[in-house]
């Protein structure tokens, strides 16, 4: 079992979502085969199939009066990101499309073999989803819009010494 759990929102393909507890890593470590572990509110662990996930939704609050409990208010980015990572946009198989940040080091390709989806930041992250996963059996097409790097800094281009020692490194033996 997982060491700690966050608040999920598990938005299914069928109509309805399911609110509970999952891990944020190791998504199927603790669950039967294509499966996810959720720990509901009533403390019953339910086995829901990948093929039945859109998304999951890491939440701060529950919100279940809501018809809409991740509040996604944007799915979209509406300019150029500006955190660091990978720029993506999922066509999921209902056709709805959702872009959102990835992680630029091995996490992403950890999350893509370990969880079998990808883990995104989304567009909107003063909403109340802070975190996406999307699982491999929900994407019909994913396409990297963009690298997005953190600025560097410009650096003073100094001349490079000519150094004395290597003048005859080239010259034929002889």
């Amino acid at each position: 079992m997982a060491a700690s759990r966050k608040k999920v929102i598990v938005r299914r393909f069928s109509p309805g979502f399911l609110p509970g507890y999952l891990p944020t890593t190791g998504l199927l470590a603790d669950s039967t085969p294509g499966a996810l572990g959720l720990l509901d509110l009533a403390g019953k662990v339910l086995a829901i199939p990948l093929d039945d996930v859109k998304y999951v939704a890491y939440v701060r609050d529950f919100n279940q009066a809501d018809a809409d409990p991740e509040r996604l208010a944007r799915k979209t980015f509406a300019g150029r990101p500006r955190n660091e990572g990978l720029w993506l946009r999922l066509t999921l198989r209902d056709s709805e499309v959702l872009e959102g940040l990835a992680a630029l080091d091995l996490a992403f390709a950890d999350g893509w073999t370990a969880d079998g989806g990808v883990s995104l930041a989304p567009p909107d992250v003063r909403g109340n989803t802070q975190r996406l996963f999307v699982p491999r059996a929900a994407i019909q097409t994913m396409e990297i819009v963009s690298t997005i790097m953190a600025p560097s800094r410009k650096m003073a281009a100094k001349p490079i010494p000519m150094d004395s020692r290597q003048s005859d490194l080239f010259r034929p033996a002889g």
